[in-house]
């Protein structure tokens, strides 16, 4: 069902995920890391630029194994460059508000606490290693597009209808998250980026609006950080100025 250079670029991507558990402690060895205060912050320093090299490093290998696709990006029935960028601008938009119900069906439905612990450890990892923005805006959702949605979802979705294909694919790009109480917010995250590929049939599409997505919850996380924790304060002294009265 996968092309043989599909299982190549999900072998590459798998290896990748687990290349910390050696490059982690390689790193710490050659001394990065060796200033911090403790233990602990040396090793987010060395797994912020071990994610760096990591990425870097199988994403070039998976451009290469796709190198035939990339030659031949262009195909029947394919959105117009103006229609495309549209949809990437919408599709933007259209992720956070996907993200925005599921969170809140998380919350009310499930009893889930908004905010993922995965985000807010990557946002502290990128204050001491400000290089992992690279690999949290850029590099990491294009190869996660071409993963989940180029190569998995595309894949089935030659031989499934739209939702079961989109469904395998975004539980497993849920499961890579290794936060298993936010299965529904991926999912509906993966769902979003699986329909702007089928409506464009261009995996440019879904990447850009999901570079754009985590582009926007990094800046909103790290420059903005003090003003929306100030916000937040006043906004509970205005419920509790309300609730009083």
């Amino acid at each position: 069902m996968l092309k043989r250079q599909y299982w190549y670029v999900i072998a590459a991507y798998v290896l990748m995920q687990l290349s910390g558990l050696a490059g982690v402690p390689l790193l710490l060895s050659l001394g990065i890391g060796a200033n911090a205060q403790n233990k602990i912050t040396a090793a987010s320093i060395a797994s912020g630029y071990w994610a760096v090299i990591s990425f870097s490093v199988t994403f070039l290998i998976v451009l290469f194994l796709l190198r035939d696709d990339i030659k031949q990006r262009h195909y029947r029935d394919q959105a117009s460059v103006p229609v495309a960028f549209l949809w990437a601008i919408g599709g933007f938009f259209l992720a956070l508000f996907a993200q925005a119900i599921a969170a809140n069906i998380e919350f009310r439905v499930f009893g889930v606490e908004m905010g993922s612990e995965n985000t807010k450890r990557i946002v502290e990892i990128i204050k001491l290693t400000p290089l992992l923005v690279i690999v949290t805006s850029i590099i990491g959702p294009i190869l996660e597009e071409i993963i989940f949605r180029k190569v998995i979802f595309g894949s089935l979705y030659k031989k499934y209808n739209f939702f079961i294909a989109a469904m395998i694919s975004s539980l497993l790009f849920a499961v890579v998250h290794m936060e298993f109480e936010h299965l529904l917010l991926y999912s509906a995250m993966g769902l979003t980026f699986a329909f702007l590929y089928v409506k464009t049939k261009r995996i440019l599409v879904p990447i850009f609006a999901h570079v754009a997505m985590n582009t926007f919850v990094v800046v909103m996380q790290t420059v903005f950080a003090d003003d929306i924790e100030k916000m937040m304060k006043q906004t509970e002294k205005m419920q509790f100025i309300f609730g009083g009265f």
